[in-house]
C-alpha cells in the first residue's frame, strides 16, 4: 500500500513536471481585481441580409452580447446607396443644411432602430464607404464617385451637426439614442497617391482641415459626445520600445505611421479635439498586439495619454483569407486575440465585421446557411467574462495559451485560446472543481465538454464555476 501511495505521488509530480516543462500553468485569482472586462467584443456592420434594413440576423448580436457595431461600409458599395455615408443622408451638397427635407434618414433610421430593439449601441462613422473600384479600369481609373474631399469643410461638419441632432436629439423626426463616439471619416492616408487612395481623394493635409474644422464644431456643440478619428491603416511599419522588428513593412505602410505623426502632432499644436483615437490591423495576434502597444506608446508621445484619449482599434480580423472562413484556425485566433485586447492597452475594438456576406472579411456568419461561423462563438464565450464584469489576475504560462478571467461574487469565469498547431497540456488553478465548459476546435464547435487536460490545436474554451449570478 506504502509503495503504491508512493507511486500515485510520483506519477502526480511527474504529470505536475510535464505540464511545466510542455504545457502551461494557468492561475487564476478572483481576489485581485485587474480593472473593467472591456468592450473589445465590438463589431463592424451588423448582419444584414436585404437592402431595407430589417433585421433577422441581428439577435445573433444580442445573444452574443455585442456592445457595439461600427458603421462603416454598411450596406455594400457606396453604402448601397441607402446607409450611413453623407452622401447617402445628405444627397445634394448643395442643398439647405438646417432644413430636415433635404436629408434622407428612412433607411439608416431603420438600420439603427433594430440594432437598438438588439442592445447594440451604433459607433458612427462620419464619412463615406471605401471605393475599391478606384485604381481600376481598362483605360485606367474608374472615377471616384463619394470620397472626393468635401468642398466646404464648415458646411460639412454642419450637416454632421445634424445627422446628430436627428438621431440623439430628435431633430426632423428623429430620435434619443445612446450613440457615443462619432468617428471623423475612415483610412483617409490609405494611399500616398491620391489617385489610387480609395478613402479619400486628396492629399492628407487636406483631411487634416477637414478634421480639425468638424472636430472642433461637433465637439463645441456636443461637448457630452466623444469625437475623434481618424480610423487610422494600421502600425504595420511602426517599432516601439519592445524594439521588435515590424514584420511586414513597405513604404506604403510606413506612410501611413508618417500620417499619425503628422495629424498627432497638427491635433496637439491646434488644440484640436481628440476624444478617441482609432486604428486597425489584419494581422495575426501576436503581430496586432506590437502594433497595439506602439499605438499606445504613439499616443503617449503626443501627450495623448488614456486618461484624454481612448485607444480604440475598430477593425482587426487575423487569417485574412477566403479559405479560413468557418475555419478553427480563424476562429481561435480571434478568441487569441479578444483575449489579447482585453489584457492590453486598448478600451474598445470591433472586429471586421458582422455582415452576413461573402468575401473575406465576413468572418461571423456563413451567407448561404444564415448560421453562425466558429468564430461567432469566441464572442459568445467572451461574453461570459462581459457579463461578471470585473476582470481578475489570470496568468498563464505559455505564451501561445492566451487566457483573461472575470469574476462576481461566487462566480469565475476563465476564457482560453490556443491558435497553435500544438496540443498544449493545463492545468488550471483558481477556478473551482464545479465548471461548465464549452469548446470549440476543428470538431467542435461551441460544445460542451469536461474541463480538459490539454487545449487543443486550433481551440479556444471557456469555463464557468460558482453557480448562478
Amino acid at each position: 500500500m506504502k509503495a503504491l501511495y508512493g507511486n500515485v505521488v510520483a506519477a502526480a509530480m511527474a504529470a505536475v513536471a510535464c505540464v511545466a516543462a510542455n504545457g502551461a500553468e494557468v492561475s487564476v485569482d478572483a481576489g485581485k481585481e485587474t480593472g473593467p472586462v472591456k468592450p473589445v467584443n465590438g463589431v463592424g456592420q451588423p448582419p444584414m441580409i436585404d437592402a431595407i434594413g430589417s433585421a433577422p440576423m441581428f439577435h445573433y448580436l444580442k445573444d452574443a452580447g455585442i456592445p457595439y457595431s461600427r458603421l462603416h461600409d454598411v450596406g455594400g458599395w457606396l453604402g448601397g446607396g441607402l446607409y450611413v455615408d453623407i452622401p447617402n443622408l445628405f444627397p445634394n451638397f448643395d442643398a439647405d443644411e438646417t432644413k430636415p427635407e433635404n436629408y434622407r434618414f428612412q433607411f439608416t433610421d431603420a438600420l439603427l432602430v433594430n440594432l437598438e430593439k438588439n442592445g447594440v449601441e451604433p459607433f458612427f462613422r462620419l464619412g463615406v464607404t471605401i471605393e475599391n473600384f478606384v485604381g481600376y479600369g481598362k483605360t485606367g481609373t474608374f472615377p471616384a464617385v463619394n470620397i472626393i474631399p468635401p468642398k466646404d469643410p464648415a458646411k460639412w461638419a454642419r450637416i454632421c451637426e445634424h445627422v446628430i441632432r436627428h438621431y440623439t436629439e430628435g431633430w426632423a423626426n428623429g430620435y434619443r439614442m445612446k450613440i457615443t463616439y462619432w468617428e471623423i471619416w475612415n483610412e483617409p492616408e490609405n494611399h500616398p497617391d491620391d489617385m489610387k487612395n480609395p478613402m479619400f481623394r486628396g492629399p492628407f493635409d487636406e483631411y487634416m482641415k477637414l478634421y480639425g474644422v468638424a472636430a472642433t464644431h461637433l465637439k463645441k456643440c456636443f461637448p457630452h459626445l466623444k469625437i475623434g478619428g481618424y480610423g487610422h491603416c494600421g502600425f504595420y511599419a511602426g517599432v516601439g520600445s519592445d524594439h521588435v522588428p515590424a514584420s511586414n513593412s513597405s513604404p506604403r505602410r510606413q506612410y501611413f505611421v508618417d500620417c499619425s505623426h503628422k495629424f498627432l502632432a497638427a491635433v496637439r499644436d491646434n488644440g484640436w479635439p481628440l476624444d478617441f483615437f482609432s486604428y486597425h490591423s489584419y494581422s495575426d495576434p501576436k503581430e496586432a498586439m506590437r502594433q497595439v502597444r506602439f499605438a499606445d506608446e504613439h499616443l503617449n508621445e503626443y501627450g495623448f495619454t488614456s486618461d484624454k484619449c481612448e485607444r480604440i482599434f475598430n477593425e482587426w480580423l487575423p487569417f485574412v483569407a477566403h479559405d479560413n472562413l468557418g475555419t478553427a484556425l480563424q476562429a481561435s485566433a480571434v478568441a487569441a486575440e479578444l483575449i489579447a485586447l482585453q489584457n492590453g492597452p486598448c478600451d474598445l475594438a470591433c472586429i471586421y465585421d458582422a455582415r452576413c456576406g461573402v468575401g473575406n472579411y465576413a468572418p461571423l456568419f456563413n451567407p448561404l446557411t444564415y448560421k453562425p461561423h466558429k468564430a461567432y462563438y469566441a464572442f459568445v464565450a467572451f461574453n461570459e467574462l462581459r457579463k461578471l464584469g470585473r476582470a481578475v489576475r489570470c496568468v498563464s504560462s505559455d505564451p501561445d495559451l492566451y487566457a483573461a478571467a472575470a469574476a462576481k461574487g461566487n462566480r469565475v469565469a476563465l476564457m482560453l485560446a490556443n491558435y497553435s498547431n500544438r496540443a498544449i497540456p493545463l492545468a488550471i488553478k483558481g477556478v473551482g472543481e464545479s465548471c461548465e465548459c464549452r469548446m470549440t476546435d476543428e470538431t467542435r464547435t461551441d460544445e460542451r465538454v469536461p474541463v480538459p487536460a490539454e487545449m487543443p490545436p486550433r481551440s479556444f474554451a471557456v469555463l464557468v464555476s460558482g453557480g448562478s449570478n
